[in-house]
């Protein structure tokens, strides 16, 4: 039995100025113990397939479960087993964090549950804001805060969506730390993100939306060894020329280009010592997971 099924799901809205299709037959299972990625552009239709999966939207078309718990028809059973970070911060400004969780608790009918927020609390960096109010705390704190309350009832099935948006590199480690170490454990997790070295390297399986449409579902070293290319990298301040301008990707001062083989990083060097174009910080590396789902939507149109 998977821990989450999308079974050929869509999703139309309607409205003033039309028909939008979110979603467009969208099906992959997740399974058991997986830490699995779903990733696509803005407006690719992640946020919509989660809110299904939360019960926060209704699919136009197809099924959904989770741990075999239909999201509509035993939407209980389907919400216990999910516990869910959302992208956006929201809170109760009334209750202090510790409270916040109590409450979190009681909504999935546990009581006596302050071992494990004591836990939570600690793992999460947040053991000396256990009496805070919740306005007093920085965002990346409140950020913290959501996490806890997705995993106070022990879900089998952990969803963050875009969990390290804006926030520090220590909250990323203390995060990704707690969460492997859950996933280590048994617990199934699928993660959204635009920061795609993240999903590189914690995501075993991942999944590439475009337009409402899976356009990729592999494994991660399956999808990396399929741009089994060579890169090119360094830091210019000079325009490239024209040939190889088309082909960079240029960001900031850093310049990447794809190569096929030797002999063709050979002419790229060359290249560039014609225009002269002075470089620095040059290496020679393999494509990793952004240089994929370039590829993969350039692919897509």
């Amino acid at each position: 039995m998977p821990a989450v099924r999308f079974d050929h799901v869509t999703k139309t809205f309607r409205g003033a100025r039309g028909t939008v299709q979110a979603l467009d037959g969208v099906s992959f299972d997740i399974e058991p113990g997986e830490f699995f990625g779903l990733l696509g552009p803005n407006g690719a239709g992640k946020t919509t397939l989660i809110s299904i999966l939360a019960g926060l939207a209704q699919a136009s078309g197809g099924r959904v479960e989770v741990m075999g718990h239909d999201v509509v028809s035993d939407f209980a059973a389907a919400r216990r087993a999910l516990g869910i970070v959302p992208q956006e911060l929201v809170f109760d400004p009334f209750f202090s964090v510790r409270e916040t969780l109590r409450i979190q608790s009681g909504y999935f009918g546990l009581k006596h549950n302050d071992d494990w927020i004591d836990e939570l609390l600690a793992n999460l960096g947040l053991a000396d804001k256990g009496s805070a109010n919740m306005r007093q705390l920085s965002g990346g704190m409140k950020r913290r805060v959501l996490v806890a309350q997705a995993l106070v009832h022990r879900p089998p099935v952990i969803v963050l969506d875009e969990p390290t948006a804006g926030v520090d590199v220590e909250l990323r480690q203390t995060l990704w730390h707690f969460v492997a170490r859950l996933n280590r454990e048994g617990h199934t997790v699928l993660l959204t993100t635009h920061y795609l070295e993240e999903a590189e390297a914690l995501c075993g399986r991942i999944a590439m939306l475009k337009h409402g449409r899976v356009v990729a579902l592999d494994s991660t070293s399956a999808l990396l060894s399929g741009m089994a290319s060579t890169m090119l990298r360094f830091k210019t301040d000079a325009a490239l020329p024209p040939a190889l301008a088309a082909r960079a990707r240029v960001t900031g001062r850093i310049v990447q280009l794809k190569a096929h083989d030797a002999a063709e990083v050979e002419r790229d060097l060359g290249a560039l010592r014609e225009a002269g174009v002075a470089v620095e910080d040059l290496e020679i590396g393999r494509a990793d997971l952004e240089d994929v789902f370039l590829g993969i939507m350039g692919e897509q149109g």
